[in-house]
Order: C-alpha cells, then structure tokens, then sequence
C-alpha cells in the first residue's frame, strides 16, 4: 500500500469526525476500539497482542529493555548499540572460584551487525500510519494506531482477506512479533490464550481496559506453516513444551595454556543437587549475547529468553556447571537464564511475553529439580552474595529495581500473599508494583533523576522518617545512596524479613546486622506479615560470622583437592537478631580446574550452613552457631 493510502487510513482515528470524548479512564480503552475500526483488525486480537506485550501499560513512554515503546511495544532500539555487555563490566568475576585465576571477559560490543526487523517495528508504523516516531513513542492512542496498522500490513503480505473473526488472524499475530517458525507460532498461541481467558486491569496510568472472554475461539494455526518459516531445532533441548525453545550450544573447549571455557562438565543432579535458579538480564541484543556465548573464551549460561516474544535458546545442559553468578559456590548449585535486555538506561521494562515463558521454564526447572519456588531459591544475580569480602563490592546487580517480581512469581503459581496474623513477626515484602516508585539516579547519567518507574523495591531508612540517613552497606565501602546500581538500602519484593520494631506506619526489620526502617501503611502496605523459621546466634554467643559461600571444612578435602578457604563476610549476626532461613545445605565445594572431567570431585563435608536472607543479598551461617526458631 502506499504512503498516502496507508496515511489515509488514520483519519478516522484521528478525529476527522467529532465524537464524544469518553471518560478520562476510558481513554485507552476506545483508542483500541478506534484503531481497529480504522485498520480493520478486530478489536480482541489488537487487544490480546498488546496484552502480550505490555499488559496494555505505556509505561511513560519510557522504552523496554529492548527499545520497544507503548501498549504495542513498538521496537525502536538504535539507541541499543551503545550498551555494554553484562558480564565484561564491573569486576566481578562470572565464575567466583579462588581455585581458578580470575576470569573477566575483555569489553565487546554486544551487536554489531544491522538491526532485525523485530527491533525497527516502531520505524514501520511510522511509515505506515503517517505519524512521527516522536509521537508512536509519547501517545499510547497513537502507538495502538501503528500496532493495529503492522497487523492489517501482515494479513495482507500473507494474502488473507480482511475478517472479523479473530479466528482469521493467527498468521497476522505469528508474524507481529517478528519471530520465526516456533518461536512466531508459540507467540500466536500466548495471545489466542489471552484473548480466550479475556481480561481486565487498571493500567500503569490509571486507564481502565477490558478484554471479553472468547473461550471458544479456535483459530487457523496453518498460516505460518504455509508460509515456510523457519523452524528453529527443538533437539537437545530440556524446555516445557508449553514454549518455543532451540539449542544452541555453548563450547566445551581448550584454547591453550591448560585453560578452557566456558562452562565445566558435571552430572548433577547425582553428583550435587542444583538449589537454585539465577535470574539475569543480558545487557545485550539477542544476536550479539548467542554470539558471546559460543565463544569459548568467554562465560556462559542455561538458558537465553528473547524479550519480544519470549523464545527460549538453551545453551549449557542442566547437568553441567555454567559460569554466571560470580560465585562459585552459586554456579554450582545453579541453572542461570539471561534475559534480554540491552538498554544503556535500566530503568527500562520487560515484557509480558518474556516473563511468561520464563515463568513457564521456571516451574518446569523447579518441578524436575525440586528447587522451591521463593525468593531465597529463585534468586536474581542481584541477591547472589560475594564468595569473599573482596568481591562484595563488585557483584552485580541485575535484573534491577524494575524486575517485577510480583507479577513473575503470579506467574510461577506462587504469589506472595499473607500467611500470618498483623502482628507476626516475620514479614514479606509485597508494595503495589505499579503505585510504587522510589526515586532512583544514575539511569542515563550519574546523579540525574531516573524516569518515574513501578519498582520492585523498597528503601530502608535508619529510623522511621524519611529524613534519616539509609542503611550503610559496610561490605560496598560507599554510599548510600539512591542510585539504581546501590543495593545498600533495598528490599525486594518477596523477599522476607523477621521484625525488629513497628512505630504508626513504619516497620522495622533485622538487615545487614541493622535494625533498618521502611514505610508500610496499613491503607497501602508494603509488606504483609509472614510465618517462616529464623536463625539467631546459639546462647553464649555475641555474634556469628556471615559468609557468601558454604564450603565444608578442611578436613573434608580428599588427596589432591586443595582446601578451600572458609572465610567470612565483613559482616556478622549480632545477638538478639534474627533472620529468616531458606534451608540447611551441606558444605559443598566443586573442584573443577582443568578440562578432563574425571579430575573434577564434589567435596561434601560434615559442616551444616543455613541459608539466610542478610540484606538485599542471602548469605550462610553455619548451623553449629545459630538456633533455629520458628516464627509465627
């Protein structure tokens, strides 16, 4: 179609007729209502797509993390070239393992090569909708206009006639996100499931929308497959199938000098149980993090999920150890997924696709695995503690406060609901996503503002006034601060807590060895009261060290396996404090320092550790020092 045509199709969105303006909260709701009428596209499948893709929220017209605008996510991410690549900044070493010189990936540049369309859908709408890519970006009215216009160019370029049925649509939907084959067909399918279920939510900007329930749509799924996309290859794969996922591998290789990369071979989970799930974000474009992750000289990862459309890219089989977490004792225990996401600003958001199958990838870890679906189990890299105090202050700290870990976790079947009275004294971290937005600096340059944001997060204040200094992380030597990467001062949600004090609408909580304050009114709570059991140091005991690791104890180390270090965090549990306890493990230390794997052992020794939630980041206490309560 050209130019002028496809600008002529705006016109009835654009109010070359008056209408009369609907309420202020319904505002949204009819831009969808006119951008279907005006391109043809029924209305639950413009609105099942942009479910998919934003849960219908704008966000500001601040981009996600791949550059994407709008309740459509239309994709505009040439601003994305100037990122840096995750695991080659900072000085955190990926693999955390004294046994083995440091490893720090040199910096290179995440993607190089040209966009792919999927990340210039904003560029096309501009074209096709006549409107600027300014306001594509600012006004969600306009921004479901050019989603609604991609889906009427893709019903064409298959050769399907305009429908009303939304039945007629599949291929249209497969080919919106700009995937290929699975990927596209596993796409169509979340959003004919939205569109099935329906749905209604107050978005982000207070906008009332409603989606009508059409539980007996069936539509014709044969589109992509006439069309001869590319089918990406399932083998080797250990996904759900409720997901399209691929297999590309990450080399087991020698590259001279006795080293290897990028992961270690292993047979868990009979050689060690794997605890946990780390859950990353790239800071890279999709294209450039597989093209890392086949490199042998740099670190690698489980799994890869793409942000718009949630493909699934296995990488290292969960049997095998990957190097990503900074810590060696977490890389062990551990299966890592990186997110996309590649933004220089993070206050950037992720996509409703993309949690979605990592949500679907999670359970299915979990079940096969049997790794408890809670904050302590299912961290963020940004939880993962320091193996040594050295290395406290150079841990990561992705996915961010922008992470929404409410929503993943409702995902997962587990939400975060109250499980105790008012008065129990252990709460878990819970405020309204969407209303709550702390100011966060140092987004796109030191010191300035960040944009007004939903966050996962919560401040932690001295005393119960928000004039007080925040809580000082003794570990980072800085700060605090507000900055976005300062972790000093934070809660997360779901993470749980056991109560030091409550005063009007403040409480207070056991971190860092601090009795540290945060607001939690009754009309708008940030935390809701728990059970669970806590730790506190044994009787006769003042304090009790605090460690990033469980490694067992010298004597358990077999011929020809150097002892490990035990050594402690620069911090400690004072008596009198209590903090709440995610599980006893073993002391437990992978030996795996050269490429033949019949070299590598799992050293289990007697010593007993209990997982605690210290500050932002878990750590260990041995078993041996603490008493073990349980708190209702």
């Amino acid at each position: 179609m050209c130019a002028v045509a496809a600008a002529a199709l705006t016109l009835p969105l654009l109010g070359a007729a008056p209408a009369p303006a609907p309420p202020a909260d319904a505002r949204l709701q009819q831009a969808f209502a006119d951008a279907a009428a005006a391109y043809g596209v029924p209305r639950s499948v413009l609105l099942g797509v942009s479910y998919l893709q934003s849960r219908w929220d704008a966000h500001g017209g601040a981009p996600s993390v791949t550059g994407g605008y709008g309740p459509m996510h239309l994709t505009d991410a040439r601003t994305a070239l100037a990122a840096a690549e995750h695991h080659g900044e900072g000085t955190e070493d990926p693999r955390g393992d004294d046994a083995r010189p440091p490893l720090r990936p040199g910096a290179r540049t995440p993607w190089a090569g040209e966009l792919p369309a999927r990340l210039t859908t904003l560029t096309r709408a501009a074209r096709l909708t006549g409107l600027s890519p300014e306001r594509l970006r600012e006004d969600p009215a306009a921004n479901v206009a050019g989603g609604a216009a991609l889906l009427a160019q893709a019903q064409r370029q298959l050769g399907e006639p305009p429908s009303e049925d939304p039945a007629d649509w599949y291929g249209a939907v497969a080919r919106f996100a700009g995937a290929d084959g699975s990927a596209s067909s596993a796409y169509a399918d979340d959003v004919f499931a939205v569109i099935r279920a329906g749905g209604e939510r107050v978005t982000d900007a207070g906008q009332r929308v409603a989606l009508a329930a059409h539980p007996g749509l069936a539509p014709d799924t044969s589109t992509p497959r006439r069309t001869g996309a590319r089918t990406a290859s399932a083998a080797e794969t250990e996904c759900p199938a409720t997901v399209s996922c691929e297999w590309v591998p990450a080399p087991y290789e020698e590259f001279g000098d006795g080293d290897y990369g990028n992961h270690d071979l292993g047979n868990r989970p009979a050689s060690q149980p794997i605890r946990y799930i780390v859950v990353h974000d790239t800071e890279g474009a999709w294209e450039g993090v597989l093209g890392m992750v086949q490199d042998p000289a740099y670190v690698s990862w489980q799994y890869s999920l793409r942000s718009t459309d949630g493909h699934i890219a296995q990488h290292v089989k969960a049997e095998d150890v990957a190097w990503h977490a900074g810590n060696w004792y977490v890389n062990a225990g551990s299966i890592g997924l990186e997110h996309e996401g590649f933004l220089a600003e993070p206050d950037a958001w992720y996509t409703e696709a993309m949690y979605r199958s990592s949500a679907r990838l999670v359970r299915y870890l979990a079940e096969k695995y049997a790794i408890p679906l809670d904050r302590q189990h299912v961290l963020g890299h940004d939880t993962v503690p320091g193996p040594t105090s050295a290395a406290v202050s150079g841990m990561h700290t992705d996915p961010g406060p922008y992470w929404d870990w409410a929503h993943y976790f409702e995902l997962l079947g587990r939400p975060f609901e109250a499980t105790a009275g008012r008065d129990a004294g252990v709460v878990t971290i819970r405020p309204d996503y969407a209303a709550n937005r702390p100011v966060f600096t140092g987004c796109a340059s030191a010191g300035e503002p960040c944009a007004t944001h939903g966050s996962s997060a919560v401040r932690l204040y001295s005393d119960h006034d928000e004039k007080s200094p925040l809580i000082k992380d003794i570990g980072l030597g800085s700060g605090p601060t507000s900055g976005v990467n300062d972790l000093s001062s934070r809660v997360s949600t779901g993470q749980q807590y056991a109560v030091a004090g409550r005063w009007g609408d403040w409480t207070a909580i056991w971190y860092l060895g601090q009795k540290a304050w945060f607001r939690n009114p009754r009309k708008q709570p940030t935390a809701v009261p728990a059970s669970g059991r806590v730790v506190t140091p044994r009787k006769g005991l003042d304090s009790v060290p605090v460690y990033g690791r469980a490694y067992p104890e010298k004597e358990a180390y077999p011929e020809g396996v150097p002892p490990q270090a035990v050594s402690p965090l620069p911090y400690t549990l004072p008596k009198g404090q209590k903090y709440v306890a995610g599980g006893r493990v073993p002391g437990e230390y992978y030996y795996a320092v050269t490429f033949d794997e019949a070299a590598h052992r799992v050293v289990t020794g007697e010593d007993l550790y209990y997982e605690i939630q210290f500050g932002h980041r878990v750590g260990f206490v041995r078993a041996a020092d603490v008493t073990v309560r349980t708190s209702s």
